[in-house]
């Protein structure tokens, strides 16, 4: 009867509570892992983009090589709609994530929760 009372306190527990992890921690998983690769790898730490590779590309008309980068935007001070849009309407090598809209505002509350609570 003791275990039953305890498994009680823990099922109600259990229930009252909101949520395990916060929006922002739900996202900050996702960012550095959503489905396989993180946003992290290409976009940065902070969502302030940058350089993923250099390399060198051959100009056919001229016969010349010269120095070529691929960079990722930052992704920090688009506004929800445009960060959207880019998850889900991606090309070049943005890879397709498949994520529910849920999932991409939890990630877009991670980038920007610095300034989600200055208001």
């Amino acid at each position: 009867m003791k275990k039953f009372g305890i498994l009680v306190v823990i099922l109600a527990t259990f229930l009252a509570a909101k949520s395990f992890i916060t929006d922002i921690e739900y996202g900050k998983m996702l960012y550095q892992n959503p489905r396989g690769i993180g946003c992290d790898k290409c976009h940065g730490k902070s969502g302030f983009g940058g350089v993923i590779a250099i390399y060198k590309e051959f100009n056919k008309t001229s016969g010349e090589k010269y120095d070529a980068n691929l960079t990722t935007p930052n992704i920090i001070n688009l506004t929800p709609q445009e960060f959207a849009d880019g998850i889900m309407q991606s090309r070049g090598v943005m890879p397709s994530y498949f994520l529910t809209a849920d999932e991409i505002v939890a990630i877009y509350k991670y980038l920007n929760k610095e300034k989600l609570n200055d208001k």
